[in-house]
């Protein structure tokens, strides 16, 4: 069983420290490179599926959080407000509101639906110390999300995309959803009091599961709306949520949203939330425990270490990471100094690919290659070792070694 905290200390993926703060990790350069690489794959996938990426502050009024209603329904998991000038800000706890009023500063014509707006952004949840561990529970947090604002009609249909979506990001990182659910309101004062509110989103989302597995659950919906969450499961058992979708009439509401139809007149649009992997954190703690620290070889920090045997063969080895790296593999030199090279062969059990030079391979440019799942597939020449592993990373293949 893998413990993400473990590894991502042994593995230099990330750390914390007492004046940094509970539950603000930092990210080592290995660390980092997968957290890019990550962010990289998911703008790639929204902008194929049609989404315009923006960008926008951390902070916000006060205000602007009693006006989404998340100072009344929400203000316990948030930060106290700080005062600037004669005005009251707060660290955002949520992406919505701020992408409401970007849609809301410009008007919008119904031929512009469904306008799909995303951003991988920091927001910011006031957790209590005993919750925190690792990345799975922090206070700073680098959220994938995305805001669909669309007609009534559109909303099935860009959720259940957005599912699909979620559906290909799993495909391709090797995550198993463990179950989906329909999380719904609960007692209490936590969510927003309207019941046709509530009644409307909740038939839309029962129609985009329509042919899905799905529990019920009630006390988990957001304080705006039911949603759908996929979950996860860890090494150990423990069930988390990754992915949401929501589908929204609160907030264009409360924001005054609204479009120019067909016919001249003003329309409330509907918002669909969606996130395709949740926190950047949380997906990053999943993947470390599903994967042991052997990341798929597009996710690895390094997808390619080059050994030679000896001094003599040195020179070459650095030609070789150099060659690498100019074709975008993430390559590096494990020199004779560093150790034996059964010591360093076992150093770089994690990497995907390790080329071993030494006088026979050198003099044929070639290298002797071990695959981290154990398999020798023996001297090849270095071009074709570069290709393939560029193919590999560029398909983001399971397979190490494909037959040629």
């Amino acid at each position: 069983m893998h413990d993400h905290r473990r590894l991502g200390r042994e593995l230099d993926l990330f750390d914390t420290d007492p004046l940094m703060g509970a539950g603000l990790p930092y990210w080592l350069p290995d660390g980092a490179v997968v957290r890019q690489v990550l962010e990289e794959y998911v703008r790639e996938v929204e902008r194929a599926a049609g989404y315009r990426h923006v960008y926008s502050p951390v902070l916000g009024k006060r205000e602007l959080y009693e006006i989404s209603g998340h100072w009344d329904h929400y203000s316990d998991d948030m930060f106290p407000p700080m005062r600037l000038g004669g005005e009251e800000v707060v660290l955002r706890p949520s992406l919505c509101p701020h992408h409401a009023l970007i849609y809301r500063s410009r008007s919008h014509s119904y031929r512009e639906l469904p306008l799909r707006m995303a951003e991988l952004g920091g927001m910011y949840r006031s957790e209590p110390s005993g919750v925190l561990g690792g990345l799975t529970r922090v206070r700073s947090i680098q959220l994938n999300d995305a805001h669909i604002f669309c007609t009534l009609d559109q909303a099935v249909d860009e959720a259940r995309a957005a599912l699909a979506l979620i559906r290909r990001a799993y495909d391709d990182l090797g995550i198993r959803a463990s179950r989906y659910r329909l999380s719904l309101p609960g007692a209490g004062g936590k969510y927003v009091a309207d019941p046709e509110l509530w009644r409307r989103a909740t038939a839309l989302l029962e129609d985009v599961l329509d042919g899905v597995a799905y529990e019920s659950a009630e006390g988990e919906a957001a304080f705006y709306g039911p949603k759908i969450d996929v979950q996860i499961t860890d090494p150990a058992g423990r069930e988390s949520t990754l992915s949401t979708v929501q589908i929204d009439f609160h907030q264009p509401e409360r924001f005054d949203l609204h479009y120019i139809g067909p016919d001249g007149g003003k329309h409330r649009p509907v918002m669909v939330h969606r996130s395709i992997i949740g926190s950047v954190e949380r997906a990053v703690a999943h993947l470390v425990e599903a994967h042991g620290g052997a990341f798929p070889v597009w996710l690895a920090p390094v997808q390619l270490v080059v050994l030679p045997v000896g001094d003599g063969q040195e020179e070459r080895a650095h030609e070789v990471v150099r060659q690498a790296l100019a074709l975008g593999i993430r390559a590096e030199l494990s020199a004779p100094g560093d150790g034996t090279l059964g010591a360093r062969v076992r150093a770089a059990r994690l990497v995907p690919y390790q080329a071993v030079i030494g006088e026979r391979e050198a003099d044929a440019d070639c290298a002797a290659v071990r695959l981290r799942d154990g398999r020798r597939p023996g001297a090849v020449p270095v071009e074709e070792l570069l290709r393939r592993i560029a193919a590999r990373a560029g398909d983001r293949g399971a397979e190490l070694w494909a037959a040629a």
